[in-house]
């Protein structure tokens, strides 16, 4: 079964000190980079937002980091600004190794509409074209790992299932931006009851080691 890695959105926006940090989101980095060699294919997603993106509350006066407002029948939580286009904190983390992913896919473009999933924004209406480029390559199985837990993350497993792919996220790869672990938890269980394996890094064997140990471990 061939398999890719898709790092999701790991920014500098997203780590400590950035625009909208995930707490210890820079301690995925090291993980993540030890993964890399154990795969034939990899891929990245990147928050690309414009100024005047519907979901910052910076463009809703009077409403605040936080808040819910609905648009368009969709609620939408607003957020700081972050992940422009064109900005050092919408670039690739530093210290990640960008030297094997093959190709980065941008969402968040369309000032209307969120995208937190790495497959399409959140009503489905545009795709980022990922699933059709691991298609193209024969991929089966998706690996995911990166930023946030509770939100891109959850929504690209969630996406990937949908679209028939084989789902795995790696659990100490992942960090959630919730001050609430409750709220983490839950996105874990979410996952889990759509059919993802979440399991730790140390079980993602190499490309030739055909995932023995998950035999056992897991029921995989």
């Amino acid at each position: 079964m061939k398999r890719a890695l898709v790092i999701v959105d790991v920014q500098n926006d997203f780590l400590p000190g950035g625009a909208l940090p995930v707490p210890g989101g820079d301690s995925i980095i090291p993980v993540i980079n030890q993964l890399q060699p154990r795969f034939g294919l990899i891929v990245a997603t990147q928050d690309w937002h414009p100024p005047d993106h519907v979901s910052f509350a910076a463009n809703h006066p009077g409403k605040n980091i936080g808040d819910k407002v609905t648009v368009e029948d969709t609620q939408l939580i607003l957020w700081p600004v972050h992940c422009l286009q064109g900005t050092q904190g919408a670039e690739l983390a530093r210290g990640l190794d960008t030297s094997r992913i093959a190709r980065v896919f941008q969402k968040g473009t369309d000032p209307a509409i969120d995208s937190y999933s790495g497959f399409f924004d959140d009503g489905h209406r545009r795709s980022t074209g990922l699933s059709e480029f691991l298609r193209a390559q024969g991929v089966e199985e998706v690996v995911i790992c990166g930023l946030a837990t509770d939100y891109c993350v959850k929504f690209t497993a969630l996406d990937a299932r949908q679209l028939g792919f084989h789902t795995v996220v790696v659990e100490d790869a992942c960090r959630g931006v919730s001050s609430d672990p409750a709220r983490i938890e839950d996105a874990w269980s979410e996952m889990r009851l759509a059919g993802v394996n979440v399991i730790p890094s140390k079980y993602v064997s190499d490309e030739t080691g055909a995932y023995e140990v998950f035999d056992v471990e897991l029921g995989y």
